[in-house]
């Protein structure tokens, strides 16, 4: 039996959907954690190009098992709504459940996200408008409804009536909006639920039996550490925890076995949403990495924000690195950097006139300049590579010097967007 994490090491957006993906092929479960649809997990395979915002990656392998554990925030029509994409691109029916103490989104939810949003204007966090932090809000509140509830109208009715009376009071006099019921909320539980139904479970018990029977399960986050709520950008944040720490917590199992930790990183820096990011590129260089990168461009699979892009930094990898206890590195995205003579590497930062080393607090690291290392560029494509001996020595180098500073060793190299486009060390 074998527990494996896959995270984030930076901000998200890294490749993590491709090597969950790669990494499903040999695992009998798939289970997302945290989080909700406000981020998205890119995978492309023989049935086509799919943008996964709450599916696990899993879902395309008929021996695996996938899970949506108690720590993710469900979007009923956006569950529904990817499986019926996959029905449409002749996927096979994959097998999934979603924990019966998963919590459901909302729409007031959702609103209250796009009226804080407008409300911050200038000073907003960046927020995909998805629901999320109302969500988790509601949750360390305690008047989040699980799924299981969902099914009991009675006690949903009772539960929600507190809430919606709350809500109503916000909505009135600090947003200027009109009140919603608890007839209305009902009413949307009411339009999903009998579809939902076949796909709510105890996925703790079935996770931990699976565990008995020495099962292979791949944990699945989203987005990246330095978007942990309690050691990343605070407040340019999300609102779980996507470290790999939280996986026990958010799927159901214990601490101990997992084992790997697989931190996705690309090879050079990209970032979605608000806060400071040290290495990042403006003008046409902006505009030509960003094009390139990918399959599609640097542009959120979620939202289709534009990413921010920007110089490989290794002060906030390994500080990811760190945080996650990672002990295997997936390089991503190496074939986009094929464009380019020169290639920087930020080694360390410079604040308020000293050098640093290390991944600060939020309100230094917004002062933070980056100090750059600079390496010949290999200018071919190398997508077609199927060994790390075949590439060229340039490549090999930049890897090298990434894994000499960051500390931990790269164990996957991705060349391209599809499944195969990997070389494994």
């Amino acid at each position: 039996m074998s527990v494996t994490a896959i995270v984030g090491a930076n901000w998200g957006d890294e490749g993590k959907g491709k090597i969950t993906d790669y990494l499903a092929q040999n695992s009998d479960y798939v289970v997302r954690f945290q989080g909700g649809n406000n981020a998205g997990h890119t995978v492309i395979n023989n049935y086509g190009k799919f943008a996964l915002h709450l599916l696990p990656s899993g879902v395309f392998y008929n021996h695996t098992i996938n899970i949506l554990g108690p720590g993710v925030a469900v979007n009923l029509e956006v569950f529904l709504k990817e499986l019926k994409n996959l029905k449409e691109k002749n996927v096979p029916n994959p097998t999934i459940y979603i924990s019966d103490r998963a919590q459901v989104i909302l729409p007031y939810n959702i609103l209250f996200d796009e009226l804080e949003e407008k409300r911050l204007g200038s000073e907003s966090f960046g927020s995909t408008k998805r629901g999320i932090a109302p969500f988790y809000s509601d949750k360390y509140l305690k008047i989040g409804i699980q799924m299981n509830e969902i099914f009991n109208e009675e006690r949903l009715r009772n539960r929600l009536k507190n809430t919606i009376t709350q809500k109503n009071i916000l909505l009135k006099y600090l947003y200027k909006h009109n009140e919603i019921s608890t007839g209305d909320i009902i009413r949307f539980i009411n339009k999903y639920k009998n579809q939902i139904g076949p796909y709510v479970a105890d996925t703790t018990s079935m996770l931990n039996n699976a565990i008995k029977q020495n099962k292979k399960i791949l944990l699945e986050g989203q987005l990246g550490a330095l978007r942990d709520p309690d050691h990343g950008i605070y407040p340019y944040s999300t609102s779980s925890s996507p470290l790999a720490g939280f996986g026990c917590v958010g799927a159901g199992i214990p601490p101990y076995l997992i084992t790997k930790i697989v931190a996705v990183t690309k090879a050079y820096s990209s970032c979605v949403g608000s806060g400071p990011f040290v290495t990042e590129l403006f003008g046409q260089e902006a505009s030509e990495l960003r094009e390139r990168g990918g399959d599609a461009g640097e542009y959120g699979a979620a939202t289709g924000r534009p990413r921010r892009v920007g110089w490989f930094d290794c002060i906030a990898t390994k500080y990811g690195l760190t945080v996650n206890g990672s002990n295997e590195v997936a390089l991503t995205n190496l074939d986009v950097l094929g464009y380019l003579d020169k290639i920087k590497i930020c080694k360390e930062y410079e604040i308020n006139g000293k050098e640093c080393n290390m991944f600060p607090v939020t309100q230094l690291l917004e002062n933070a300049k980056p100090i750059y290392h600079e390496i010949k560029g290999w200018k071919e494509d190398i997508s077609n590579i199927k060994e790390y001996k075949n590439l060229p020595e340039a490549a090999k180098n930049y890897i090298q010097t990434i894994e000499e500073i960051i500390e931990v060793p790269i164990k996957w190299i991705s060349v391209g967007p599809k499944r195969e486009q990997m070389i494994i060390l």
